[in-house]
Parts: C-alpha cells; structure tokens; sequence
C-alpha cells in the first residue's frame, strides 16, 4: 500500500472524527454527559487513525527517510522533540504550540522546504514555485515596499560644461500585508502520545496541507480578503499579448514551444531573464509528447531522466495554473516572499468537547506576505492563443 492509497482514507476518517466530536457536544448540552455509543465510536475512530498514523511512518522509513541523526530534522521530529511537547504527552499541560523552524536549505531560513523521499510520492506535490522566489523575514503585519513604475532612460554622453540629461522614474508605494494560512483536525489522544506517529502525521498531513494552500495562493491569489494577491492576479504579471494571428505572422505554423520562446526572448529583451516555465501537469504531458513528422519526440527520449525543461528554462508543472494557461517568469527578481511566522503546529485539549471525548485538536499555520515587485518580469496567458 503507498502512500496515496493510504491518504485516500485520512480525509474520510477525520471527518467522521469531527462529526462525532459535535454530537458529543450536542450530547453535553442536551443530556450532561457523552453517551456510551458515542464515546466507544470515537474511541473505535481513534484507533484507526493511529494504526493509519503508524502506517506513514513505516512506508517514511520504507521509502528511504533518513534516521534520526543522519538527516536534517523534519518539522514533525523536532515537534516531538520540543520540552513543550513532552510535557503535553505527561499531562502537565493542555496546550501546546510550536513554531517550526527550518534546518535544511530552501527558500528562506524560516519554513522548511523539508524534501524527504517517499513524503512526495502518489498524490503529493512537490512544492518547487516558493523555491524559486526570493524570501525574507518579516515582524510586521504588512510589508511596504516601492515599486518603480515608468523608468525613461535619458543616460547620454555629456560634454563638458553642458547640462547633464535627466532621467525620468516614477514609484508607486506598495503594500504586502500578512495573511494566515492554517487549518485544523482532531486526532485521538493515543495518536497525540505516540511521538513517532504524530511526527509522520505532521510531515504528510498537517504541514503538507498548509504548503499546498501556500502555493495556490501565491499563484492564484485574488488578493480580496483574507488573500494573497498572487502572480497571475491582475496587475501582477504582464499578458504576453500574443494572439493565433500575428503567431502565424512570425512562425508560420506555430506551436506552443514558438509561444514560449517568444515569451522568452520578451523577458530576455527586458532585461530579465527567466528562471522558470510554470504549466498545468496536463499541458505539459502534451508538449512532453509531442512529435515529429518521423514520430521522434522533440524533447527527446522519453525515458531520460533530464530535468522538466523548455529552450533550456526549467519547467514548473503544478496542477495550481488553470489548464491552457502559463507564466514564464524571472521569479527571483519578481517577487519576494515575506514571512512572519514559520509552520507552527499546536495541540490542545481544551477546545469544545475534547476532553471529555478523549479528543486532541491539532491545527497547523503559517503567517507570510507577498510582494510582487516586477511585473514585467512575469509574463504569461492563454497557452493557445485565440
């Protein structure tokens, strides 16, 4: 059984967890007390989700995860090796709340990107858009920032005595506020006592779901709200312009590839030199299997192991871009991630009716901001032009 077999049941099991979690709650405030039934279905639950936690953490050590003292710590094994942690396990308190800090390299020194074989497998994606980008830390609630906005280039040879030409810059003031990005679950109590088991838990559940919201926000964010304003939100990036007409005006009969060189060559041009290709998993499979007029496949042979890659800039598939849709981007000089708060993972027994139930909520979040400081330097859009 891999690992994605085995998260196909998780979500399932977490619901139902919920679900007899607010009938215990009703149960209190109708009757006083949690009925027989329903403490034994939560105690039943319970005890699947430990043997599920179990599961994980065999198929990490299966799969080729380093052992404790070989490798970097995951965010999960320095939860469980935190004092505030153990002394939650022994009684001594009902709350606990961890911030995890990053021991491996990555995009910032705050959140760990933490790539460990095996977690990345079956329907897992692997997080590689943030990698890309710049990152700093931040103690504010929003980050300003200045974005020039028209540059006039007016730099010319200047005789003596003349008047020196003046260039012309405009600046617009920006801001990057924080937003959280976090959820929650129950776990039974045995699961939140068993320190192996909740480090696996944490790794490929807990921190795994605020990494994908992650970079769906920093892709698609709205910036409305509690949003991010991500890289394809408008005014983010710059449209490539480019319609099916004056494509065939250019290369005659043109493919996708023509495309994305152009769009290439537009940021080259500008001075910004793209660092990624971002495409949805799909459109990719169909550039990857492209061919020609002999049958050979243009990006040659199907089972090297070459990294993803178009006219030499490496490609991001992630399905987080909108099929029939693409960025190519100087990602490290676009934009930078601000982060206020790493992954921070807490467990609590006092929330709702927890206690009584033998129930432990566990929520994982993370505080960051996202400056988008070049547009020009992301440029993308239709990936088939009309």
């Amino acid at each position: 059984m891999d690992l994605s077999d085995i998260m196909k049941g998780v979500g399932a099991l977490e619901a139902k967890l919920n679900a007899y979690a607010e009938k215990a709650e009703q149960e209190i405030k109708a009757a006083g007390s949690v009925s027989v039934e329903t403490k034994g279905a939560i105690a039943a639950l319970g005890t699947q989700q430990r043997e599920i936690a179990d599961r994980l953490l065999a198929l990490e050590q299966k799969q080729g995860a380093p052992r404790e003292g070989d490798a970097p710590q995951t965010m999960g094994s320095q939860f469980i090796g935190a004092d505030q942690y153990k002394a939650f396990v022994g009684g001594q308190v009902r709350t606990v709340r961890i911030e995890l800090k990053n021991t491996t390299t990555g995009s910032d020194t705050t959140v760990a990107p933490d790539r460990r074989v095996g977690v990345t497998s079956g329907a897992f994606r692997r997080f590689m858009v943030e990698s890309a980008m710049n990152a700093l830390p931040t103690t504010s609630n929003a980050v300003e920032f200045t974005r020039e906005a028209t540059f006039v280039n007016n730099a010319a040879e200047t005789a003596e005595s003349n008047a020196k030409p003046e260039t012309d810059i405009t600046f617009n003031l920006q801001t990057a506020p924080v937003r959280t990005i976090a959820h929650w679950t129950r776990i039974s109590r045995q699961l939140a006592a068993d320190a192996p088991a909740v480090a696996a838990y944490i790794n490929t559940r807990m921190r795994y779901g605020v990494d994908l919201r992650v970079e769906n926000q920093l892709i698609n964010g709205n910036g409305a709200g509690a949003n991010l304003s991500g890289i394809f939100n408008t005014g983010n990036f710059t449209p490539h312009g480019y319609t099916a007409a004056n494509m065939t005006a250019w290369v005659g009969s043109p493919q996708r590839f023509d495309l994305i060189r152009r769009v290439i060559g537009d940021l080259q041009g500008a001075d910004y030199p793209p660092n990624a290709i971002l495409l949805n998993p799909t459109d990719w499979a169909v550039i990857e299997a492209l061919k020609d007029t002999q049958a050979r496949y243009l990006l040659g042979n199907p089972g090297g192991a070459a990294a993803p890659a178009i006219w030499g800039i490496p490609v991001i598939p992630t399905s987080a871009v909108t099929a029939d849709t693409f960025l190519v981007g100087a990602l490290d000089m676009a934009a930078t991630i601000f982060n206020r708060d790493g992954v921070a993972v807490a467990l609590s027994e006092e929330d709702a009716s927890n206690f009584t139930t033998n129930l432990v909520t566990i929520r994982a979040e993370r505080r960051l901001a996202l400056g988008i400081e070049r547009p020009a330097a992301l440029r993308g859009g239709d990936l088939t032009p009309a």
